[in-house]
C-alpha cells in the first residue's frame, strides 16, 4: 500500500457534546420520572470535532487538520480549547450559538438529550473555482474569504479528506473545492446534510441513513449499498450495521459483508460512525482498498464502542493540552490524592493516585473514598482465552476498578481434578495483570472466594453465563457486603476445557 502524502483532512460542523454523569435511585415525588444526584458534567467535541479527535488519537501520528465553524461564546471557545494542542483547526466563522448537545446519564444509561443553539456557518464566501476576491463577502466579517482561501488550501494539500455534514453551512461553503481535490474524500452523511459529491472514494451512511439516501428505501443492505453507488456516482459505499459490521460495495464490482471481530457488548454506540469514519479516511490514505478501509473501521468502531463509546472520551480543558482520556482511560490531576466521582467507563489507575504500590485492599478502600464503584469477579482463569478477556473487559465497564480473585493451584485442583491447572497460579496472575482492564489480581486458597468477598466489599460481583445467581455459593456474602451480582453472557465456543481437549486431540 502506497501512503498518499498530506494530513487528513476533516471538513464539518463541530458541535459540544456535554454529558452529565450520575446516579438515579428514585424517582421524583411530582413526576415519574427518574432524579439524578451527585451528578458531573463531561465536555467533549461532537460531529466534525470529535471525527477529527479520534482520528488524532488512533495512534500511528497521524496528522488531523479541521476545517470547521466555530463561534466566540463560550461553548465556541470550549470546543476551540478541548481541541487545543490535538489537531490543527482551520476556523471559519459561524453565525449564532454553537450547537450543543448534552445528555443527561445514568449508570451509563441516557435518559434524556437536550440539544440548544442555532449556529450555522454564513452562506457566504462559497469558494469557485481561482476566485479569490472575496476578502470581505456579503453580510460577512473581515477574513471569512481568508480563512476560506486557509481551508480550501488545507483541502488541496489533503492526503485524504472526511467530510462530516450535519447540514449547518460548512460543507456547503467549500462543496466546489471538494468537488476539485485529487485526495480521495471519504463522505459521512448525515440526514440534515446535503448529499455526497459525485467520485467519493467511500460513502458511509448507517443502515438508516441509506434508506434516507436511497430511491428505493425496501432493499436488503447489500442491494441499498449496490445501488447508492450507482445512484450518488461515487466509487464505493459501506452501510454500517451496528453489531452486525458493514455491507461494502464498489464501484463495478461485488458487494461484500465484514463483521465485527467479536460480539460488540458496549451500551454506548455515540460516536461509533465518527470513529468508523476516521479509521476508514486514515485507511484510505495509507492506500487500502475500500474493503481493507472497511474493515479496519468496523474492527475500531467495535472496539471503540466496546470501551464506552463517546461517553469515555475525556479530553482535559486544564491547560495541559496534551492530556487526553479516550476509550476509558480517566487522567488524574492535582495533589490532593482523590479521584473526581467516578463514571462508568472510567478508567481507575491507582499509580495515578500516588507513587505507593497498592495492594488489592487498598485500591479497594481508594476507590471507595473517591466515591467511585467497585467490580471483581473471581475464577481458575487457566489457559486465558477470548472468552475469559471478553468477560473481564466487559466486567471493568461497569465500574471504575476491577479486581480479578484467582484460585490457587490448590484450590484448581479440588475444583477440576489431578490434571489441573495447566498454566501454575504465579503465570495465571501474570497475565492478568498484563491486561488493560485489570487493576489488580488476588489468589485466594479456598473453593470459593467468600472470604475475599467480605473483605473487599465489591460494589458489583461479576460472573460468567455458565453460573445462576441462584447457585453462587458466594451470592450471599456479596449480598451482605452491599453489592450486587451481574452475570455476563459468555463467547459461544470459547472454554478452556475445548482447548485443552483441542490440544490433546492434536498430539
Amino acid at each position: 500500500m502506497l501512503m498518499r502524502p498530506g494530513p487528513l483532512v476533516v471538513v464539518g460542523d463541530t458541535l459540544l457534546d456535554v454529558d452529565v454523569e450520575g446516579e438515579a435511585e428514585r424517582l421524583c415525588p411530582d413526576a415519574p420520572v427518574p432524579v439524578v444526584s451527585r451528578a458531573r458534567e463531561h465536555r467533549r467535541p461532537g460531529g466534525a470535532g470529535l471525527a477529527a479527535l479520534l482520528a488524532a488519537t488512533a495512534g500511528g501520528g497521524a496528522e488531523v487538520v479541521l476545517v470547521t465553524a466555530a463561534g466566540d461564546d463560550e461553548a465556541g471557545l470550549c470546543l476551540r480549547e478541548l481541541l487545543s494542542g490535538r489537531v490543527e483547526m482551520v476556523r471559519l466563522p459561524l453565525d449564532g450559538g454553537t450547537v450543543t448537545k448534552t445528555r443527561i446519564r445514568a449508570r451509563g444509561q441516557t435518559l434524556l438529550r437536550l440539544d440548544t443553539g442555532d449556529g450555522r456557518a454564513p452562506a457566504g464566501p462559497r469558494w469557485d473555482g481561482d476566485r479569490r476576491d472575496a476578502e470581505r463577502p456579503r453580510g460577512g466579517r473581515p477574513g471569512d474569504g481568508r480563512e476560506t482561501r486557509r481551508a480550501v488550501a488545507a483541502i488541496r494539500e489533503a492526503g485524504a479528506v472526511l467530510v462530516s455534514d450535519y447540514g449547518l453551512g460548512t460543507v456547503e461553503v467549500l462543496r466546489d473545492a471538494l468537488a476539485e481535490t485529487s485526495a480521495p474524500v471519504i463522505w459521512d452523511p448525515h440526514p440534515r446534510g446535503r448529499a455526497p459529491i459525485p467520485g467519493c472514494a467511500l460513502v458511509t451512511p448507517s443502515e438508516a441513513e441509506a434508506r434516507l439516501l436511497c430511491a428505493v428505501p425496501s432493499l436488503t443492505p447489500e442491494q441499498t449499498a449496490r445501488r447508492l453507488v450507482r445512484d450518488l456516482d461515487v466509487e464505493a459505499v459501506a452501510v454500517t450495521l451496528g453489531d452486525r459490521g458493514a455491507e461494502v460495495a464498489r464501484r463495478g464490482g461485488r458487494s461484500v459483508r465484514v463483521p465485527p471481530p467479536f460480539p460488540v457488548t458496549g451500551p454506548d454506540a455515540c460516536g461509533a460512525g465518527d470513529r468508523f469514519a476516521g479509521a476508514a479516511a486514515l485507511a484510505l490514505r495509507a492506500g487500502a482498498s475500500p474493503e481493507e478501509a472497511v474493515g479496519e473501521a468496523v474492527d475500531a468502531a467495535t472496539r471503540f464502542v466496546r470501551d464506552g463509546g463517546a461517553a469515555a472520551v475525556r479530553p482535559s480543558v486544564s491547560g495541559t493540552a496534551g492530556r487526553l482520556s479516550v476509550s476509558g482511560r480517566l487522567s488524574v490531576s492535582g495533589t490532593a490524592g482523590r479521584l473526581p466521582a467516578a463514571t462508568p467507563g472510567d478508567r481507575f489507575l491507582a499509580a495515578e493516585l500516588d507513587d505507593r504500590p497498592r495492594t488489592p485492599l487498598e485500591l479497594a478502600e481508594a476507590v471507595r473514598a473517591a466515591g467511585g464503584r467497585l467490580v471483581a469477579t473471581g475464577g481458575c482463569f487457566d489457559l486465558l482465552h477470548a472468552g475469559h478477556v471478553s468477560l473481564l473487559r466487559r466486567a471493568r465497564a461497569l465500574g471504575d476498578a476491577l479486581i480479578v480473585c484467582v484460585n490457587s493451584d490448590d484450590s484448581v485442583r479440588g475444583l477440576k481434578g489431578p490434571g489441573r491447572p495447566v498454566v501454575s497460579e504465579e503465570d495465571r496472575v501474570e497475565v492478568l495483570r498484563a491486561l488493560e482492564c485489570v487493576d489488580a489480581v488476588v489468589v485466594f486458597g479456598e473453593s470459593t472466594p467468600t472470604s475475599l468477598i467480605e473483605t473487599l466489599r465489591p460494589d458489583v460481583w461479576v460472573k460468567g453465563g455458565d453460573y445462576a445467581e441462584a447457585g453462587l455459593p458466594e451470592a450471599e456474602a456479596v449480598r451482605r457486603a452491599g453489592g450486587e451480582i451481574v452475570i455476563l453472557p459468555l463467547v459461544p465456543g470459547q472454554s478452556t476445557t475445548n482447548l485443552i481437549a483441542a490440544a490433546r486431540a492434536a498430539l
